[in-house]
């Protein structure tokens, strides 16, 4: 039950362990960090091949493969990347790290502090520029001083920005994606509710929980709520109207605990706070003048793109980034809402082997 803790099978993951202290942006630092992070491909001789695929809220570093020992679930993305697909491993080094504060193998909440316990409520607060700050170290640990391309949806695409805002010579190409430049009220409204209803259960004892015992109700609720935004209203509507199961559940309902009950199984309570935290703290113009001055620091050749029935990062956030860069916006249609970021391969890959290929 929970996230990925050592001495569980490994799987495809490698580990980089970086020495501290590692400052952090809203004060003190981090002993130590363990970055979890998977490859595929190879990298060219001068390193000019890489891409950094970044993943959002409750993914990881198994962009793809098969689930199996270390991986309770098959790949979050698949079909993005291999031999012949738009993130083409005939002709790209691929890395996905999983996320400071995340419960995948990199340091998080769930991992062991250096007095032998588990960091639990004592880890500290961390941003989207102390997580890509980690994503610089472990390219540097790579040889790699500029990626090919930065990939990222969601809260992969807050990091994706940020990487491309503060260190603009160190991406050469940018698929910004399902996300916004700040965090809305909206946003943040939804995810501090989801951390009242983690913080509810009893189980929580203020995150320092039995690991035996966490506050799965709790993180249930969370995911439930969210999931909701995840979906739109008119595929809910088709799929499950008010339809009543066999059991004298709302199917919907039925729906939103089977995906409950899943994301309990996988993920840490802790990290859900700590990284919906480090959402609701995301700011690309935060000391760089605002969003418009930021956005003007980006040199890389940029592709941005949203999905027309998301509620969560509807079209007008990516337009604001569009309308920053000078970009055309490229709409997916879906009736998926949110989640089209992760359903409609075909349509993101499209969109992401042009931008590879420098097509217009």
């Amino acid at each position: 039950m929970g996230g990925w803790v050592e001495g569980d099978p490994a799987g495809d993951r490698r580990f980089l362990d970086l020495p501290g202290p590692f400052p952090l942006e809203r004060g003190g630092s981090l002993p130590g960090v363990r970055v979890a992070y998977e490859t595929w491909g190879s990298l060219d001789p001068d390193a000019d091949n890489a891409v950094l695929v970044e993943h959002a809220l409750t993914g990881d570093s198994h962009v793809v493969g098969p689930a199996g020992p270390g991986h309770p679930t098959p790949g979050w993305w698949d079909g993005l990347i291999g031999p012949g697909r738009p993130l083409d491993t005939d002709r790209f080094f691929v890395v996905c790290a999983n996320v400071l504060g995340g419960c995948q193998g990199t340091t998080g909440p769930s991992s062991d502090a250096p007095d032998d316990g588990r960091w639990g409520g004592r880890f500290p607060e961390v941003t989207v520029g102390d997580q890509v700050a980690v994503e610089v170290a472990l390219a540097d640990a790579l040889g790699i001083d500029r990626w090919a391309c930065v990939v990222g949806g969601s809260m992969g695409g807050m990091r994706a920005l940020e990487w491309a805002v503060a260190m603009p010579d160190r991406v050469a190409t940018l698929f910004f994606l399902a996300s916004g430049a700040v965090a809305s009220a909206d946003q943040i409204g939804t995810q501090t509710t989801q951390q009242a209803a983690i913080r509810a259960d009893p189980r929580w004892a203020g995150g320092d929980y039995d690991p035996a015992d966490p506050p799965v109700d709790g993180l249930g609720v969370a995911r439930r709520i969210a999931h909701l935004t995840y979906r739109s209203a008119l595929e809910l509507g088709e799929r499950f109207g008010a339809d009543v199961q066999d059991d004298d559940r709302f199917a919907v309902a039925s729906y939103l605990d089977h995906h409950a009950a899943k994301l309990a199984r996988r993920f840490d309570a802790g990290s859900y706070v700590v990284l919906t935290q480090a959402m609701n703290t995301w700011d690309v113009g935060r000391g760089r003048g605002g969003v418009a001055a930021a956005l003007a620091r980006v040199t890389a050749r940029t592709r941005v793109a949203g999905v027309d029935s998301d509620r969560l990062y509807p079209l007008a956030l990516q337009q604001q980034v569009v309308d920053g860069l000078g970009v055309p916006l490229r709409v997916i249609s879906s009736p998926y809402g949110h989640d089209g970021f992760l359903i409609e391969v075909d349509a993101v890959g499209r969109l992401l082997r042009d931008l590879l290929e420098g097509n217009p």
